[in-house]
């Protein structure tokens, strides 16, 4: 199994000083990740999303990690692919140089955002949202691939134009996309890319979903680009010696992340302002209870000391997951318990997986 580090860049006291003290946190993290082992770091794309998500530009910290990481993986997780976000030339390009400066390290998600907070703000119809994601994912890799690249049809009128640069990695860096439910994890496996599983469930559940990407990936028809097989699971996670240390600002960050997510994602609204999501402890009662539940309940946290996050981890594995993108940086968890449980789950739960 692989491990990396997945990064929103949360938030739950925003301000000018916390923000700047955000991106730097988050790139030490990464740092320590690359000296560890991890295999990898994921950045998302997001606009607006406040406190739950300010990495609006990722590709900026992508590249500030990769020029102080010598091996870690450096992915896009996701890049907003419809062309109202990125057009899909500026995509290939982006991509391509990162790919060069890492040194081929880079691997690259795709996605089209489920929150009117950001199809709205760049003026998309989300009826349209598939088409335009699916196109660019056409487009992009046959840029990388061609000398002249040419494309018309109703969105796209591009005469031969040459896209430069290329990325180092041939024929393309390794494609994902984003995944939030059965078909969608389905629908990556017949176009024979990576899946970027943002929602877990029970064993049963993630297990059926594995298995049905993996069929629908050995059934890929040939495409225009090369196949990915990787299905990566995105948890929140915070792994430290003492385990009810571990679980009080774990779950409490768990809670944060999931609340912080549904008003953006759940509600169909355009939320401003601080967010009504509770920031504090859990009662003792809750904590107590979401402790209880780590054997039997659904895969969405690896929370506890080493010997409870590797029986978390070994769940995962039996449901067939390839890589754990662990999503540490959340909003009311303090940098310095972030970077001892980088630390210790390198140390005491990874060497068992890898």
């Amino acid at each position: 199994m692989r491990f990396s580090l997945f990064f929103e860049m949360q938030i739950s006291e925003p301000g000018a000083a916390s923000e700047r003290r955000l991106f730097h946190d988050c790139a030490e993290q990464a740092v320590l990740a690359d000296a560890l082992g991890y295999q990898g770091i994921w950045a998302a794309e997001h606009h607006g999303l406040y406190e739950y998500a300010h990495s609006s530009a990722p590709e900026i910290f992508l590249a500030y990690v990769a020029a102080r990481t010598r091996s870690i993986r450096i992915g896009h997780g996701v890049t907003l692919t419809p062309g109202n976000y990125n057009h899909p030339i500026r995509i290939a390009e982006r991509i391509a140089a990162l790919d060069i400066l890492s040194e081929g390290r880079v691997d690259w998600g795709s996605g089209k955002s489920g929150s009117r907070t950001e199809q709205d703000a760049f003026s998309n119809d989300p009826a349209k949202l598939h088409d335009e994601w699916a196109e660019a994912l056409e487009m992009i890799p046959r840029m990388w691939r061609d000398d002249v690249f040419e494309w018309h049809s109703e969105r796209y009128d591009i005469p031969p134009t040459q896209i430069v640069p290329k990325p180092v990695q041939r024929p393309h860096p390794p494609m994902f996309a984003a995944c939030t439910n059965a078909r969608t994890a389905e629908l990556a496996g017949s176009l024979g890319i990576g899946a970027l599983n943002f929602a877990a469930g029970t064993d049963a559940e993630l297990a059926a979903k594995v298995a049905a990407y993996r069929a629908n990936w050995d059934a890929a028809a040939p495409s225009a680009y090369a196949k990915t097989g990787r299905y990566v699971c995105t948890p929140t996670a915070l792994v430290l010696e003492d385990d009810r240390l571990a679980c009080t600002h774990g779950f409490r960050g768990a809670r944060f992340f999931w609340d912080a997510m549904k008003e953006y994602y759940a509600y169909r609204d355009r939320p401003t302002g601080r967010l009504p999501v509770p920031r504090g402890d859990l009662t003792e009662e809750a904590l107590a209870a979401a402790m209880a539940a780590r054997s039997e309940g659904a895969l969405t946290a690896v929370v506890g000391d080493p010997v409870r996050a590797r029986e978390t981890v070994a769940r995962f594995a039996a449901a067939g997951v390839d890589e754990l993108a662990l999503v540490m940086q959340v909003g009311t968890v303090p940098h310095e318990l972030i970077m001892s449980s980088i630390r210790v789950f390198a140390e005491k739960v990874m060497p068992d997986f890898v």
